[in-house]
């Protein structure tokens, strides 16, 4: 059984790295031109050189701005992480505190306990005496 096991393991691992290979050869990786330089060098036989349509600068500016927005979405997200991360570490604490204050309590009124019933064990043994 563990021996299928680790052979259908294997075999699972190694059809998924070969196949995104082949998914990778279908979606090849196209940079976005972050330059503000819009002209792009092409070689042909003439060596001419042609410029990409405005409506690409626009296109890229917008992906700069939509990075721009993620990255302060990201900073204001972090900083709230950090808020959080502080308020639980101040309730950890005082949580911690009442914690140890309850275990001490607990036993004091563990104590308390045992000398009542050693007082009423005391009481019991006292009538009895005195009723002989």
């Amino acid at each position: 059984m563990r021996k299928l096991f680790k052979l259908m393991a294997c075999s699972t691992i190694l059809f998924l790295a070969c196949s995104t290979v082949t998914f990778a050869d279908g979606s090849a990786f196209t940079p976005l031109n972050f330059d503000s330089n819009t002209s792009t060098k092409t070689s042909t036989a003439a060596k001419t050189k042609t410029t990409t349509p405005a409506t690409t600068q626009a296109g890229n500016t917008q992906f700069q701005n939509a990075i721009l927005e993620l990255d302060n979405a990201q900073i204001n997200v972090r900083n709230e992480l950090l808020n959080y991360k502080s308020k639980y570490s101040d309730v950890d604490a005082q949580y911690q505190t009442v914690k140890a204050e309850r275990k001490a309590l607990a036993s004091q009124v563990k104590a308390c306990e045992k000398k009542i019933k050693k007082i009423d064990k005391q009481k019991e043994s006292i009538r009895k005496n005195m009723a002989q």
